[in-house]
Order: structure tokens, then C-alpha cells, then sequence
């Protein structure tokens, strides 16, 4: 028995990337961030925030969805299985990626809006 099964809650990296192929099969594909808060050791010493970069891969309805609803800073949890790929570049030198094909996904928050409140052009006359 084996198990291949990847928990990730994180905010999206980069809009998704979404193509068709085969049949019209739609494929999206995004980074995704996750972050170990920083925090001090018993022995006092200060261990800093790291973020970890994951290769996210969508099928069918769920990369329609991303396409729809998923931009740069959302928030997301997601359940899904690694895959590893290679492939030999121009200088025949073989490389590999590893990538989270999803299964199920929820959108949790919005993007971070960095822009502050916006303020009335002038004063307002009601009567």
C-alpha cells in the first residue's frame, strides 16, 4: 500500500496560466506560496520566515474554476497528489519538476487589496 496526498493552504502566486488541449481539455497552472511564520527557539535564537514555492496543476472543471475565479493573492486550500516530470532542455541536460495535480480545492479569501480606502472627490450636497 502506498500514499500520495499533498494539504496545502497558501495564497496564489501568479494568475493562472490556463491552456486547452486534447478534446478541449482545459489545463491551469499557478504557483503557490506557503509560509512558516518565523519564530524564536528555545536557545534563543531567532529562526526566520520561510516561504516554500509549489507547482500547482488543475484539470477540467476545476481549471475552469481557477480560470473564472482565481487571481494572483487568493487564498486557497487544496488537496491533490505529487507528480514529478523530466525533460531534457536545448543543451540536452535533463531537468525535473515536481508538481501538485489537484483534486479538490476551496477558495478561501480574496486578494490583499494594497490600495487605501478611496475618499470622496468633494463635499456632497443632498438637498
Amino acid at each position: 500500500m502506498s500514499v500520495n496526498k499533498v494539504i496545502l493552504l497558501g495564497r496564489v502566486g501568479r494568475d493562472p496560466d490556463v491552456r486547452y488541449v486534447a478534446q478541449n481539455q482545459p489545463v491551469a497552472s499557478f504557483t503557490l506560496a506557503t509560509t512558516d511564520r518565523a519564530y524564536t527557539n528555545a536557545n534563543g535564537v531567532d529562526v526566520p520566515e520561510r516561504t516554500e514555492w509549489h507547482n500547482i496543476v488543475m484539470w477540467g472543471k476545476n481549471a475552469e474554476v481557477a480560470e473564472r475565479y482565481i487571481r494572483k493573492g487568493t487564498q486557497i486550500y487544496l488537496e491533490g497528489r505529487l507528480r514529478t516530470r523530466a525533460w531534457e532542455d536545448r543543451n540536452q541536460v535533463k531537468r525535473y519538476t515536481t508538481e501538485v495535480y489537484v483534486d479538490t480545492f476551496e477558495l478561501l479569501a480574496r486578494p490583499r487589496e494594497n490600495t487605501a480606502p478611496q475618499q470622496p472627490a468633494g463635499p456632497q450636497n443632498n438637498g
